[in-house]
């Protein structure tokens, strides 16, 4: 029948395992194809994978039409609200700050606090770039720290590098944490116990990659001689990424880990910033050598030189750089103006505004629950919305032909739990990060008396800019709940679990592969989060992780997909195209791509490592936590 009331996933619906694993890899399969070889933007990329998820959802997995468009249907809406409402309410904030000029002051604030050119990396690179990442994401650390780096005398090709590399660990909060949001609502695992994860495995990585990106600039002698900066710089940004990502197991109500990548980096700024003026100061203040790299003794002229004055970008995402560069970077009336501490607040005061509303919604959030007991008379908490008069804080709406109508495999049912898939699509208008964002610029607005026009216009540019993201978000999340729903994640799982005792290892390396061909760690979550959790499951059915339960054991390989994956964002094809743009490296794109791959997959079997580590090594199990 094409319709019918109860569906029942099949995880081998040709007989055979081999083919049916085969062709539930196709709509990944195909995304790919159209991605790196065709070229196609990721939105319509996207769109065409789930044109072929649904297909092979009712032609070969038997699933009724209607509940394989409806799960599309959902997983967009999804998408849409409160993902791309998120992304596009930190797009604004971030807008604001360069329609206004503040952006400047921001820029040159930091460019100035050193002229060595190992801690300029730390601050602008790594740091700075982390407040970037968290505000805005779409390749805008990568292109505008770039560039500030090349400006203050670092050889272009290894500005772009340097950058590339910083722009890892800070990746999973991106967008105001939108990667966490997209695996939270792929696994059904809350978002908190996600964020958790992420605090015990992110600092680690932060507390390296500084150290990292130096040594690519310089010898191991010439690091050493900033370990203070070093320590301080990546020291202070992983307490306060640990701070931010944990920070409602220690104060009960106080979730504010969307903020992670923005209040990190600016508190590591400022400990940076006040450790340099008041406590230390490198010995000699080192700067490149013009004439060769200290690495191979090669000229850098070639490398100066690489891109001819006015050469012109045709990648679309280079383009985009290259004019947010151009417009970023150009003269202004800000760059002569005295950096006194009052403007210097200013500039920041919107990111300050920021955190104060995303810390009440936080406080309302949690006021979105009641306590009730159960027969047994055990309390527990359940999630319900905050009445307003007329109005609440949000809305939920059972997805039709689809809740409660797709049963699970037999063998990917937990016991005692209602194999029927849950599909409640909620309408969080108030609470969703988005909100306060929107809230917080027109509050700036306010403060900074921002005239209506220029108000407008960075709605305007804010609109355009989400033109091809936030459609892409939507087409990568209808894709992937399609594969859900259908079982066709679930078959793929399956067969990932035959690896075994080996998966943790190598859950990490799917997402990194994931965020390599779609160029966005939500991306890579969407689309492997759901067969992640699966995978994992099935991997402790076979006692292969008896240190953990099962949900430890499922948030730790979902976690590892996007904590792994953000190694995967310094060669994904934006990330190179938006490097080169902001370097002024155009054409260059495949040097600058065989300098960072095997940095890029060496840190990727390091998150790899890592997961292993706490999957199976007492006590370091115990920095899992239990959802």
């Amino acid at each position: 029948m094409l319709f019918a009331d109860l569906y029942t996933q099949d995880l081998n619906p040709l007989g055979n395992r081999f083919a049916s694993t085969f062709v539930a890899a196709l709509p990944v399969l195909v995304l790919f194809y159209l991605l790196v070889k065709r070229r196609w933007l990721a939105s319509w990329a996207g769109l065409a994978g789930s044109i072929v998820a649904i297909a092979l959802a009712v032609g070969v997995f038997k699933m009724p039409a209607d509940k394989a468009g409806a799960s599309f249907l959902y997983g967009a809406a999804f998408g849409l609200l409160p993902i791309g409402w998120t992304v596009f309410g930190a797009m604004l904030i971030y807008n604001l700050t360069v329609e206004t000029g503040l952006f400047t002051i921001i820029r040159r604030s930091i460019g100035g606090l050193s002229g060595d050119a190992r801690v300029q990396a730390v601050l602008i690179g790594f740091c700075f770039g982390a407040l970037m990442e968290g505000a805005a994401g779409s390749g805008s650390p990568v292109a505008i720290c770039g560039a500030m780096l090349a400006g203050l005398g670092v050889p272009p090709l290894r500005a772009a590098v340097i950058c590339l590399i910083a722009n890892t660990s800070p990746v999973c909060y991106g967008g105001l944490g939108t990667p966490v949001f997209v695996l939270s609502g792929v696994t059904d695992i809350s978002g908190d116990a996600i964020s958790t994860m992420c605090g015990h495995q992110l600092p680690i990585l932060s507390c390296l990659i500084p150290l990292y990106m130096v040594k690519v600039m310089c010898t191991w002698k010439q690091t050493l001689e900033i370990w203070p900066a070093l320590l301080v710089g990546g020291g202070s940004f992983a307490i306060f990424q640990y701070f931010f990502a944990t920070m409602h197991n220690w104060i009960p109500g106080l979730a504010l880990w969307p903020l992670t990548d923005v209040g990190g980096s600016i508190f590591s700024m400022i400990s940076l910033a006040l450790f340099l003026r008041f406590v230390w100061k490198p010995k000699n203040e080192w700067k490149f050598d013009t004439a060769t790299d200290p690495l191979t003794g090669r000229p850098f002229s070639r490398e100066a030189k690489s891109s001819e004055p006015g050469a012109v970008a045709t990648d679309a995402h280079a383009i985009k750089a290259q004019e947010k560069v151009k417009e970023l970077l150009a003269p202004s009336a800000e760059d002569n103006r005295p950096l006194t501490a009052g403007l210097v607040i200013k500039a920041w005061s919107p990111f300050v505004i920021m955190a104060l509303c995303l810390a009440v919604i936080g406080v309302v959030r949690q006021l979105e629950t009641v306590t009730e007991k159960t027969p047994e008379g055990k309390e527990v908490k359940k999630a319900a919305p905050l009445k307003m008069g007329p109005i609440q804080s949000y809305y939920s709406i059972e997805v039709p032909s689809l809740h409660k109508e797709v049963e699970r495999a037999e063998r990917l049912r937990k016991p005692g739990a209602d194999p029927r898939e849950d599909a409640t699509f909620k309408i969080v208008w108030l609470t969703a990060a988005g909100t306060p964002c929107i809230l917080a610029v027109l509050i700036s607005a306010l403060v900074l008396r921002t005239p209506p026009r220029v108000l407008k216009r960075v709605f305007v540019k804010t609109f355009i800019q989400m033109k091809i993201p936030i459609p892409t978000i939507a087409c990568m999340l209808g894709l992937s709940y399609v594969t859900k729903y259908a079982g066709m994640d679930a078959t793929l799982g399956v067969a990932f679990a035959e690896t075994g005792v080996f998966y943790p290892f190598f859950a990490p390396l799917l997402g990194w592969l994931g965020v390599f061909l779609t160029g966005t760690d939500a991306g890579s979550n969407a689309l492997f989060g759901s067969l992640q959790k699966i995978t994992a499951g099935q991997v402790w059915l076979a006692d292969h992780l008896p240190n953990l339960t099962r949900d430890q054991a499922e948030l730790l390989i979902c976690t590892s997909n996007s904590t792994g994956g953000v190694m995967g964002k310094m060669i994904d094809a934006q990330s190179i195209c938006v490097a080169t743009a902001g370097t002024n490296q155009i054409g260059k794109e495949a040097d600058i791509f065989k300098a960072v791959i095997w940095h890029s997959i060496f840190l990727a079997c390091i998150v790899g490592a890592m997961t292993a580590v706490q999957a199976f090594v007492p006590p370091f199990t115990a920095m899992v936590p239990h959802p």
